[in-house]
């Protein structure tokens, strides 16, 4: 694989996973209201009055009403809960606590002026009023629910011109992701494109599609997403049906990727040329973009275009070159030419359509195969060696 520096965008986790939360807090109506939220989100707390004294492993019950102290040398289930839940009435009697990760101050009261002080005062790294955060504090803890830790690396591939084989190198990235032994998402994000489990020859496979999303507001489980979806050649597959409707919301868009993102691996998402709202909110959460061009003068006049809309959202922009080139350019120079690096290069296998028409998924051997081995190998760090 040529050009391109190796990725470093995998983002780090959020304190802790897994584990139960912490509420601490007198406050009768407020854990009234944590519990309630906790119950939604699936989560079953520990609750105190105060930090946890340091005790034994044992003594850090559920439910204990712990009366402990706050001192620099309290905090077991302080130290060790995934997410701590601070009532405001609780605030000064937590300020001599370890700072930590995960620590959020919640109260009732809307027009408290002193509560961003409180909050400073106890490293809290968020103030959440209820009713209004309710939404915002559910999602929080049902992130502890799915021990939610590093993102998947997600990686989206979008054709420079018509017929740059875009949808090809997602599935065959997302294939052999997938026999990397990666836990693998393929998204796809083009409701025109005819359906991602069409060229994986997995079309009557039993599962959901995307506008079974359609009507999704808010948060959507990422367990449940993943084992809703079709599991075709070792991975899951988010595509279109074969109906009428192509039209996905926004907030749908960004909940579904958002989910697919949640459960770590690998999240590979093909995508349309055209960048609307819906594309917009995909772009917004990859940590790349591969732009797939043919090395021909006219299919890189046309990329120009498409880098234009994807670089107004996208962070990172690299361009994959597909076939040799002509017109005395190379690689390199397809690349300059676009102002963005590198990825490689992708030869174009002349047998390649006849063995997926056969049933043969994209990527399943070949140069195709080669260059993606070393895409994923490069881009997770990892140096073994992917089955064929």
């Amino acid at each position: 694989m040529a050009g391109g520096s190796g990725l470093s965008a995998r983002g780090a986790g959020a304190g802790p996973a897994g584990g139960r939360p912490l509420i601490i807090t007198e406050d009768p109506l407020l854990l009234d209201d944590l519990l309630r939220l906790c119950a939604a989100a699936g989560a079953e707390p520990h609750v105190h009055h105060a930090v946890p004294q340091r005790s034994g492993p044992g003594d850090d019950r559920a439910g204990g009403d712990g009366a402990g102290g706050a001192g620099p040398r309290a905090g077991t289930g302080w130290d060790t809960a995934p997410l701590v839940l601070v009532g405001d009435d609780a605030a000064r009697r937590v300020r001599g606590a370890p700072r930590r990760d995960g620590v959020l101050l919640v109260g009732r009261d809307l027009d408290d002026p002193f509560v961003w002080q409180r909050a400073v005062e106890i490293g809290a790294e968020e103030v959440l009023r209820l009713p209004d955060a309710e939404n915002r504090l559910v999602d929080r803890l049902a992130d502890v629910v799915e021990g939610a830790g590093r993102p998947a690396l997600t990686v989206g591939v979008i054709g420079g011109s018509g017929g740059a084989g875009a949808s090809t190198l997602a599935c065959a990235l997302a294939l052999r992701a997938a026999r990397a032994g990666e836990r693998t998402i393929l998204v796809d994000g083009d409701p025109l494109g005819g359906g991602m489990d069409v060229l994986l020859g997995g079309e009557g496979a039993e599962g959901l599609r995307w506008p079974d999303f359609a009507a999704s507001r808010g948060r959507v489980g990422a367990g449940a997403l993943e084992e809703s979806l079709p599991e075709l050649h070792a991975l899951r597959v988010l595509s279109w049906d074969r109906g009428d409707r192509v039209v996905v919301p926004p907030a749908a868009m960004r909940s579904v990727v958002a989910a697919a993102r949640r459960r770590g691996g690998v999240v590979v998402v093909d995508l349309p040329r055209r960048v609307d709202e819906a594309v917009a909110e995909v772009l917004a959460q990859l940590d790349l973009v591969l732009l797939v061009v043919p090395g021909e003068l006219r299919s890189v006049a046309a990329a120009g275009r498409v880098a234009a809309g994807v670089r107004m959202v996208a962070r990172d922009v690299r361009v994959v070159v597909r076939g040799r080139c002509r017109q005395g350019l190379d690689a390199e120079a397809v690349a300059g030419l676009l102002g963005a690096p590198l990825a490689g290069e992708v030869p174009v296998e002349v047998g390649l359509p006849g063995r997926v028409a056969e049933g043969e998924p994209p990527g399943a051997r070949g140069a195709l195969a080669r260059f993606c081995d070393g895409f994923w190998q490069r881009a997770l760090g990892s140096a073994q060696e992917v089955p064929a």
